[in-house]
């Protein structure tokens, strides 16, 4: 057993203001299966890179591990995946190689293909094998599920399962779930340490929000009362000291100045206790709701279709060249419907997806599309993303103000709206396609794996919205947990 010991990090991107990390101390043991989440931007991949040593930082990192990041960049692709191998892990031997794929349920032809012939998943499973095999390293393993199908990623779980020593970034719950012994949060003020999954970790944050929520709205009721009796009691001090002032009575008599003075002396403590009291309430409150995540309600602007059936597809195959992509299928669009498009990588969900809007794609069988049907789109693709947000906004013909107003509910910063969009994060990319689609007002929405980077805080707002609008949509998404919620009804997709 050893450890990762970190003290003091401090970290800020030059030329920025706000510190990423401010005098974060954590000690990580290297036998745990860690997880690691937090909101799009909080800086989840930096904290990597300044483990693997990339970025100057303040403060010390030490660690008898060293670390290896995935996705590992493969040089030679065009290269046989043996060879592939045997570059990153040289000290392994084939048959520990077998084993490992054998595991991941990969078979061993794939080693004897040239790299890039592999699909994504099959490189996403060979590179995670083959980083296993490296001795004394710690894993840092950065979204690995983007690639992989639901029986992809129930098979890398299952895989990792067996591992120990890794810190895992993903926002997949029931992946975080199945995989992970301990937790590392990014909250907004702070990085949290838990034992647990991503449950446990979410179950403890709601508890701590509900009493954090309570007890500030105790103190301000406290600090309200402590208000109104300060006021009270600066009421009862200027009459103690006009009467103090005042000559003689009706009596004639002269005001007995000892026990105005004892009075005035009681009162003058009371007051400095309320004083007291109430900076003191101020205080706690102040160190109060300070992580608590603001999961703001989005809305949807949606167009009532004047039919009952908005696309029907029978029998419809697709083709690449002379190759048939999927068998025949054949599934009905309603109003109402959120229908998942499921099927294994490469079985032509996103193929379809683009054919029914429109794309020249050489197919068999009939399709249906209602006159005057206006669909809102999400690509998978990011990679087309640049320019400032307000250029993207025109180019889309989209309200300005709304599509900002969309992307602060889902954890922008009003600083990341001065940067360019090819500056922005895998996540924060996939949030402005899904903000310019709810800007849209449409009959159907098409969705191309919608949450693929996207943190787990604005997973659960859409799922929110989804299911208070019931907007018509047709999408493809590998989330389980998402698409237990969300689908009404399933369609698969078969080679």
């Amino acid at each position: 057993m050893s450890f990762i010991q970190i003290s003091h990090l401090t970290f800020g991107y030059d030329g920025s203001y706000d510190l990423i990390f401010d005098d974060v101390s954590l000690r990580l043991d290297t036998d745990w299966k860690l997880g690691f989440t937090g909101r799009n931007g909080r800086g989840k991949t930096t904290f990597l890179k300044l483990l693997m040593g990339q970025y100057e930082y303040r403060g010390s990192i030490v660690s008898t591990v060293q670390f290896d990041y995935f996705p590992f960049e493969v040089e030679q692709k065009q290269n046989n995946t043996i060879d592939v191998v045997e570059q990153i892990a040289p000290e392994c031997e084939y048959w520990q190689i077998k084993k490992e794929l054998s595991l991941l349920e990969v078979e061993e032809e794939v080693l004897w293909r040239p790299y890039y012939h592999l699909s994504n998943g099959e490189q996403t499973k060979v590179l995670l094998a083959t980083l296993f095999l490296r001795k004394n390293h710690f894993l840092l393993i950065d979204e690995p599920t983007n690639h992989l199908d639901a029986l992809g990623r129930k098979t890398v779980s299952n895989y990792l399962k067996r591992k120990k020593g890794f810190l895992l970034v993903s926002h997949d719950r029931q992946f975080l779930d199945d995989t992970i012994d301990h937790i590392l949060s990014i909250n907004r003020q702070n990085i949290e340490l838990q034992k647990g999954n991503f449950s446990t970790w979410q179950q403890n944050k709601q508890r701590q929000d509900a009493f954090e929520i309570a007890e500030n709205e105790k103190l301000k009721r406290e600090i309200q009362s402590l208000t109104a009796a300060a006021r009270k009691t600066a009421d009862w001090s200027n009459k103690v000291e006009k009467t103090k002032k005042a000559g003689k009575d009706s009596s004639g008599l002269k005001p007995d100045k000892g026990y105005i003075g004892h009075k005035a002396a009681k009162m003058m403590k009371r007051s400095m206790s309320i004083t007291n009291r109430k900076e003191e309430a101020i205080e706690q409150k102040s160190k109060l709701l300070k992580n608590i995540e603001k999961e703001e309600n989005l809305k949807l602007s949606l167009l009532q279709y004047h039919k009952m059936t908005l696309l029907e597809c029978k029998e419809v195959s697709l083709y690449y060249g002379e190759k048939k992509v999927f068998q025949p299928v054949s599934f009905c669009v309603q109003r109402g419907d959120r229908i998942a498009l499921q099927g294994g990588n490469g079985t032509g969900k996103t193929s379809l997806l683009k054919w029914i809007l429109g794309e020249q794609i050489t197919f068999e069988g009939q399709i249906q599309k209602g006159a005057g049907l206006k669909i809102s789109y999400v690509s998978q693709d990011t990679s087309h993303l640049s320019g400032t947000l307000q250029e993207y906004a025109e180019k889309e013909k989209i309200r300005y103000s709304l599509f900002l107003g969309i992307l602060r509910k889902l954890g922008f910063s009003r600083e990341q709206f001065d940067k360019k969009i090819e500056d922005f994060s895998g996540g924060q990319k996939k949030k402005v396609l899904l903000s310019k689609s709810l800007c849209q007002s449409a009959h159907l929405y098409v969705w191309d794996e919608p949450l693929n980077f996207v943190d787990v805080l604005s997973r659960i707002q859409i799922e929110t919205l989804l299911l208070e609008y019931q907007p018509t949509m047709l999408f493809v998404e590998h989330d389980a947990a998402f698409i237990q919620k969300i689908a009404t009804k399933c369609v698969t997709l078969n080679a």
